[in-house]
């Protein structure tokens, strides 16, 4: 989230706000719209709690996706990093071909993939390292006890690392859907009209400004969390970065020749062919 925009935006449409307040004010009688004021902060009650158990749930919602994106993006590289460790237990033929792709399907998340995921057009496509990977492995044949492990390990590992990714692109997609969007941004416009009817030509002005603003700046602020939280990968304070990935293949870099494995990776350092 950019904080400049966020915050620029909380300041216009809270000042838009009290200006239309204090516009309404200078017609509005004393003691606001309303005769019974009594009546109708009790209106005025319901409607702020019923969209504050919607903001809640939605948050709740958004919050959700969000910490499950970011824990499949940890869980992916940490596989990556796992499989590089079981496939030294492979022929060395396919052990070192194996390890290159890894490091390349490490370099695709990191410049290929999560650039798109930022600009919304990763969509449904797969990692080719992946389909590289799945190749490799169906020419390896295991004749020791030891390969057969490592084997079998191998297909769990991967399965753990295709989950992880539809996690982490899970995210990217968005999960509140359009109808939802419509009844808070209705909900929000209702209770702006309603406060406008607490216009009041008694009271001074900045306090009418207060109560008008104050409100506003909420919901204002509560909008764009939710809009942050639906799309965690867009560039900005808080937005999802390729941290663990990145962390995982210099980890891959410096130890891999300590123990005397090199790396021929088959990409070059952006995860390309």
């Amino acid at each position: 989230m950019n904080l400049f925009l966020a915050a620029a935006l909380v300041a216009v449409a809270t000042g838009l706000a009290i200006a239309a307040m204090l516009f309404v004010r200078r017609r509005a009688p004393e003691g606001s719209y309303f005769s019974d004021g009594d009546r109708a902060s009790g209106v005025f009650g319901v409607l702020a709690t019923g969209f504050s158990i919607l903001l809640g749930f939605v948050v709740f919602l958004a919050f959700s996706t969000y910490d499950t994106s970011r824990a499949g993006a940890d869980v992916e590289a940490v596989t990556i990093f796992q499989q590089v460790e079981t496939a030294q237990f492979f022929p060395p033929e396919a052990s070192g071909k194996l390890t290159g792709q890894l490091v390349c399907y490490g370099r695709s998340v990191v410049h290929e993939e999560w650039p798109r995921m930022e600009d919304g057009t990763l969509g449904d496509s797969v990692n080719p390292w992946g389909i590289e990977l799945f190749r490799t492995i169906q020419g390896v044949e295991p004749r020791t006890a030891r390969e057969q492990t490592a084997y079998d390990k191998w297909f769990d590992q991967t399965s753990a690392r295709e989950q992880a990714r539809l996690d982490r692109v899970h995210g990217a997609a968005g999960v509140i859907p359009t109808p939802l969007w419509i009844v808070i941004f209705f909900t929000s416009i209702l209770i702006f009209g309603y406060m406008l009817f607490f216009a009041d030509s008694g009271e001074r002005a900045r306090v009418q400004a207060m109560l008008m603003g104050a409100v506003v700046a909420v919901i204002t602020s509560m909008l764009l969390l939710l809009n942050f939280l639906d799309n965690p990968y867009h560039p900005g304070v808080g937005s999802l970065q390729p941290v663990a990935m990145e962390r995982t293949l210099r980890v891959l870099e410096e130890a891999l020749p300590k123990v005397d494995v090199r790396v021929d990776a088959p990409c070059d350092d952006a995860g390309r062919p």
